[in-house]
């Protein structure tokens, strides 16, 4: 039985090397917003690893997998951090103090709720180089590495690199910076397929910063305003501010699905940066020139201006807003610009301020009109919204019963409600309707002491009784005259006629934009760097910008991970740090405790929700973190030492890998020196191996770390450290295409320029890469059979298609989709979509939900358990001796 993945990619398009952000795969499988949680880390760690399978299955790389997590982060990433995790803090103890609250209110007026679980919350703030779970993070994917390249005919000759939290920097550029220094080499395939996972969209810039004519990034869709349960009541279309602790409502015809959600398999998209560099090449191209025009160049031009709406290191310019087609207009200023200027902006990621400053002088000329018409914009949107309120208001029926009265649907085939009681569900419908006429009284009219309407003026009406939502106030104005001298005085709280002041502000700025620029396409130029300010100048402050230095010091080093825990973590998170280093967070007589605040202001800065304002934190000051630190570093322990140093990437290859043989040798001469890798053995890779102390070794037990996972006792897989070609601190990678690349074939047609919004229609991804392949289909003798094989319980018929995948932390949570829903998965070729219906088919006809670890066979004369693959992923996880179980009834791979 041969593996899924070890076939052709049923997307038509083979990719070589497979790149994962892990940190996009951590956060949704920790605390999931769209599915319940898992019950323990144990679980979380199963879910990790079941994500990474379905993205190996759906990529199938043939060279190497790179899992990169984030470790230690530049100072000026350190800022946002601190933020997130103040926020993160901050937002999840208003939470949990308003859900108290309104559970206090429903139950004083009779309501029915749930009994409150006692489960400790996951703080997401352990999501950060140097705590326990990270560590521990780290141990589960050796183990899971180790797992696959022993049963997984898919990894028989990949290599695997794991740069866990130990090593420093951001996983994105941990990426990054592998992907530069392989390029430089000169046995690099110039037309190797990159595929990259990760949701930020900072990963689109950075791939075209590369240069690489195929690179690809794959995501998971985002699908907006998905439904959650309340989490008061767990019952679903309603919020907990609107929870009305109504009794559940039965799921099902016999409440089968009492205790699961309706959750979905995740889809994904590819991003192809070759199609996105068409468009750009359509837009960028310039004629009559004064130089030779360089599309390589002005790609770069552009990733640069994107960095002046928004990125993780500098606030946004005030002027600028994305939403509002900054970009457009920066590409137009461009085009004029460059005919004056001669020449780029960029170069290799150094910039030349004089022309960047013709640029930002030239937005800062149109910044007050910009100002006025989005002032206009705004208040044309607020009529329009409240017209449609009255509207909405108007043609809304008074009253609609609920519960066991409220309407149906028509066509729904689920019975309605049994009716209960109905006296007493009439009598509480007519006190509801009752209570709606007293308290809607006139807005023009007031009540006198006795209750009795008076004449003798209106009464302000209650803002939720008000048409218009209560604004934010801004003290700014900036569509009004003096909005310059308004801004500096009221975030900087200093006069705009400071003229020393607003320099430094922009001496800073320009500072971040030189340091960004060459972060994505050199490397991190100091670690120490950040911007000291929490708002941006304005473009029409750039000006004498060509004579600042933009030189950053050499040598600097990045903060150990639990100096930077102290840095980015508030004392709510102090859990995770020693006694003595959590004491400094909370000690009033600590030297540092004003870096703590318990609360701390939301400056929305003419925003409309908190997510999207500043947070006011004080900046941290690291001589004064580390003197207070020097105190405390004795009373580390030896575990806690450990975690606190900084490590390096590992390097894992199976036994069928060429490489392997070459490791082996390593370690049985105990060859302390670094060596080179021949690149002949791992498709042109190149860097250097060490010896690593806690190696996977064949031959040797892998111990899990996963209590409901058994240990590898039949290893032979090999890991060993590895480092990155080095190259002099002064070295330039040139950002050019490299020779011999091959530029992929057009996708676009000449029709595709002239497309705007999708002729008004609902944006829809392209199935598979080959937009002429014909869409598969099932035909109808297909369609009986599945239907008859599908048990009736589960719902409609017909309701087979998208069924929920292998269950992530076991079954209580499966159930099948709603009718309605796309039935043909995206992306999936013909073969597997069979093999997802008829594999969701045979995992729910048993008797009993199957965990995702247990998953496999006991009789071992049909197949070998390890040799078994789900759809949405190899479920092949060696299971414990006492952790074995027999549950329902398995698909034989003769059905497939």
């Amino acid at each position: 039985f041969n593996c899924i993945h070890s076939k052709p990619n049923p997307n038509e398009v083979e990719f070589d090397n497979l790149y994962l952000d892990m940190n996009g795969i951590i956060h949704p499988c920790t605390h999931p917003e769209d599915k319940p949680a898992p019950k323990n880390e144990d679980e979380m760690m199963v879910a990790i690893f079941e994500y990474i399978d379905r993205i190996f299955n759906i990529v199938r790389p043939r060279r190497l997998l790179y899992m990169a997590i984030d470790g230690v982060a530049p100072r000026a990433k350190m800022n946002q951090q601190r933020s997130r995790r103040f926020r993160a803090s901050k937002e999840g103890m208003e939470a949990a103090e308003e859900k108290q609250k309104i559970r206090r209110e429903i139950l004083a007026k009779g309501g029915i709720l749930p009994p409150e679980e006692v489960k400790e919350r996951f703080d997401s703030n352990c999501i950060t180089p140097g705590t326990e779970f990270m560590d521990n993070l780290a141990k589960c994917l050796r183990y899971y590495i180790a797992d696959r390249l022993n049963s997984d005919p898919g990894w028989k000759n990949l290599t695997v690199i794991l740069s866990d939290a130990s090593a420093p920097g951001e996983g994105e550029h941990k990426i990054m910076d592998y992907i530069r220094r392989q390029r430089a080499q000169p046995n690099h395939d110039p037309n190797t397929h990159h595929c990259l996972c990760g949701a930020d969209a900072d990963l689109i810039m950075l791939g075209l910063a590369t240069h690489e004519p195929n690179f690809t990034i794959i995501r998971e869709e985002f699908k907006p305003n998905k439904p959650k349960p309340c989490a008061l009541c767990n019952q679903m279309g309603h919020e907990v501010k609107d929870c009305q602790g109504l009794p559940r409502e039965k799921q099902g015809k016999h409440d089968q699905f009492a205790d699961s959600l309706p959750i979905a398999e995740q889809e994904f998209i590819f991003i192809r940066l070759c199609v996105l560099r068409e468009y750009l090449e359509r837009e960028l191209t310039m004629a009559s020139l004064p130089f030779t025009f360089d599309f390589e160049r002005s790609v770069d031009d552009w990733v640069f201006m994107c960095f002046f709406v928004g990125n993780d290191f500098l606030p946004h310019l005030p002027s600028l807003e994305i939403r509002e087609g900054a970009i457009d207009r920066l590409v137009n200023i461009y085009k004029n610009v460059v005919h004056k200027t001669g020449g780029y902006l960029t170069e290799s990621g150094f910039v030349n301020l004089q022309r960047v400053q013709m640029i930002m002088l030239a937005v800062g000329e149109v910044e007050d009109s910009i100002f006025k018409k989005r002032k206009d914009d705004d208040d044309n949107f607020k009529r329009r919204q409240k017209e449609k309120r009255k509207r909405m208001k108007r043609d809304q029926p008074s009253f609609i019963p609920g519960g066991q009265f409220s309407p149906q649907a028509l066509g729904n085939r689920s019975s309605p409600q049994a009716i209960s009681n109905p006296r007493q569900a009439a009598f509480e419908m007519r006190m509801h309707d009752r209570q709606n006429s007293t308290t809607s009284s006139s807005p023009n009219t007031s009540l006198n002491s006795d209750g009795s309407p008076s004449l003798a003026g209106g009464i302000k009406r209650k803002a939720e009784d008000s048409d218009s939502e209560p604004e934010p106030e801004d003290n700014i104005r900036l569509w009004e005259t003096g909005w310059k001298q308004r801004y500096y005085k009221n975030k900087f709280d200093v006069d705009a006629s400071d003229e020393k002041f607003r320099r430094k502000v922009v001496q800073s700025y320009v500072e971040g934009l030189c340091w960004v620029l060459r972060y994505y396409y050199q490397g991190c130029a100091s670690w120490n760097w950040y911007y000291p300010f929490h708002y941006a100048p304005f473009a029409s402050d750039f000006e004498g910008i060509a004579d600042m230095p933009s030189d950053f010091e050499k040598g600097s080093k990045p903060f150990k991970p639990l100096e930077q825990l102290m840095g980015v973590f508030p004392a709510a998170s102090g859990n995770f740090l020693p006694p003595t280093w959590r004491k400094l967070m909370t000690d009033p007589e600590s030297s540092i405790i004003d870096f703590y605040p318990e609360d701390f202001a939301i400056d929305l800065n003419g925003k409309k929700y908190a997510w999207q304002g500043v947070a006011l934190l004080p900046f941290v000051d690291e001589r004064r973190l580390r003197a207070a630190l020097e105190e405390v570093y004795p009373d580390l322990t030896p575990e806690e030492s450990r975690r606190n140093s900084l490590g390096g990437d590992v390097l894992f290859v199976g036994k069928h890998h060429p490489l392997c043989d070459f490791i082996v040798e390593q370690y049985k001469t105990k060859n302390t020196e670094p060596v080179d890798i021949p690149p002949e053995l791992c498709h042109g890779i190149q860097g250097k191996l060490t010896l690593n102390e806690n190696a996977v070794l064949p031959d040797q037990t892998v111990e899990s770390p996963v209590p409901m996972l058994r240990d590898l006792a039949q290893n032979s897989a090999v890991s060993i450290s590895f480092k990155d070609p080095q190259f002099d601190e002064d070295f330039v990678f040139k950002a050019i295409v490299l020779p011999g690349a091959k530029k992929p074939a057009p996708v676009l047609k000449p029709g595709d320029w002239e497309k705007t919004n999708n002729d008004g229609r609902p944006w829809r991804p392209q199935l598979n890469f080959n937009r002429d392949r014909k869409p598969v289909h099932l035909d109808q003798s297909a369609f009986r059979t599945l239907g008859h094989t599908m048990p009736r319980e589960r719902g409609m018929p017909g309701m087979y298609a998208n069924a929920v995948p292998l269950g992530t932390y076991g079954s209580p949570y499966t159930r099948p989709l709603l009718s309605g829903q796309q039935q043909i998965p995206k992306l999936l070729s013909r073969d597997k979509f069979m093999l997802q219906c008829v594999s969701s088919v045979h995992r729910t006809a048993g008797a009993a939900p199957l965990l995702a670890w247990n998953r496999m066979l006991q009789s071992q004369n049909q197949y070998q358990p390890s040799q078994y693959q789900g759809l949405g992923g190899p479920m092949s996880y060696p299971q414990r001796p006492e952790d074995r179980m027999d549950r329902g009834r398995q698909v034989s791979p003769r059905c497939v």
